[in-house]
């Protein structure tokens, strides 16, 4: 098992399957490493991600729908990179990195984002039966 600290210094334990799936799911979104770097930090509405807003911002590598992106953000809450902002409300349109998805962004860089072929099968396949474990 894999153990990755927490702002909080406790230890969180994941598979290296999960870990493996993480990384693949992350890999193949159609997200850029910039998107991600700011959801360290603070949570990023989905409509400053969908459409034409999210290439001028640098967070897609093409416009999306907002259904699309969606979609994909969706898919990397199952398998655990991102959580959805809570304010007191209630969930927000907002998106923010879990600690798995920090310790992933910062061992990669935007250079080691490409997958292969069979991650993006794999990936596509995963999602598409939604099998996050």
């Amino acid at each position: 098992m894999a153990t990755i600290e927490s702002r909080s210094n406790n230890s969180i334990t994941y598979s290296p399957k999960t870990i493996a799936r993480a990384k693949q799911s992350l890999f193949c979104s159609p997200f850029k490493e910039h998107l991600l770097a700011k959801m360290r930090h603070q949570s990023v509405p989905i409509n400053a991600i969908a459409s034409v807003a999210g290439v001028e911002n640098g967070y897609t590598r093409r416009a999306i729908s907002e259904l699309a992106a969606d979609n994909a953000l969706g898919w990397l809450i199952q398998v655990g990179i991102l959580r959805r902002e809570v304010d007191g409300q209630g969930i927000t349109d907002s998106f923010r990195l879990t600690p798995l998805g920090s310790q992933l962004i910062e061992q990669y860089t935007a250079s080691n984002w490409q997958p292969s072929w069979r991650d993006r099968l794999y990936n596509a396949i995963n999602q598409w039966l939604r099998w996050p474990f």
